[in-house]
């Protein structure tokens, strides 16, 4: 489906009933990454499950940001008047669920986020130097995005007023002291970092992250 929010074409699905939780992909895919998850959520949950702009069948506008998808994902809650979802957000989608949470400290019940960071050196230095290097050959807008962005201050995490679990893989490409960072100054944050797990292996295609969230929402 697809709704028009924030000046741009947002295509989402919808599924299941019951409490709402929303789910946001990573980088360069689309909410298809969460077959799986979707499966086991919506016997309970009634899930949206959104394609980010320039992802998926979302409108591939000229400009992307974090900040602009997380005024994306605001409107889209609040035109569809969904009253205090959970969020789910991987990788690039938990950086949009940390600033939405920084935006608008009421709007969500609780986030989930895996794999996040606040600012491109919470990568670990080959990976990032990897996307440093395909932005320089190829000019991608959203390695771009990887590589200049997100510059989320410590003091911003501090006013998220909801509780929050912050998700890594052990193999994550995540520096282990940036995801301890976050969880640290955020108020209500509970920390697991997942074993013999890297940034995407249980998650994309998996219900493995079901059998891990269960627990907290």
């Amino acid at each position: 489906m697809i709704i028009r929010v924030n000046h741009v074409n947002i295509n989402y699905e919808l599924y299941g009933n019951g409490e709402p939780i929303v789910l946001l992909h990573g980088n360069g895919e689309s909410h298809k990454v969460f077959d799986r998850l979707i499966d086991c959520l919506q016997k309970d949950y009634r899930v949206y499950a959104i394609d980010s702009r320039c992802h998926g069948k979302s409108e591939n506008t000229k400009n992307i940001s974090y900040h602009l998808m997380a005024d994306d994902v605001i409107a889209f809650i609040n035109t569809l008047k969904i009253e205090k979802p959970i969020l789910y957000g991987f990788s690039d989608g938990g950086i949009v669920g940390l600033l939405i949470a920084v935006k608008e400290p009421y709007l969500l019940s609780k986030l989930i986020v895996s794999g996040a960071n606040i600012c491109p050196d919470g990568i670990k230095k080959f990976n990032l130097t990897f996307y440093r290097l395909a932005y320089f050959f190829t000019g991608n807008k959203l390695v771009k995005m990887m590589v200049k962005e997100p510059d989320i201050k410590t003091s911003e995490l501090r006013k998220i007023k909801i509780p929050t679990y912050v998700l890594a893989g052990q193999r994550d490409i995540i520096k282990h002291t940036h995801t301890k960072l976050i969880a640290d100054n955020i108020p209500q944050s509970t920390l697991e970092i997942i074993p013999n797990e890297n940034h995407s292996s249980y998650i994309v295609h998996s219900d493995k992250i079901y059998k891990i969230i269960k627990k907290f929402i």
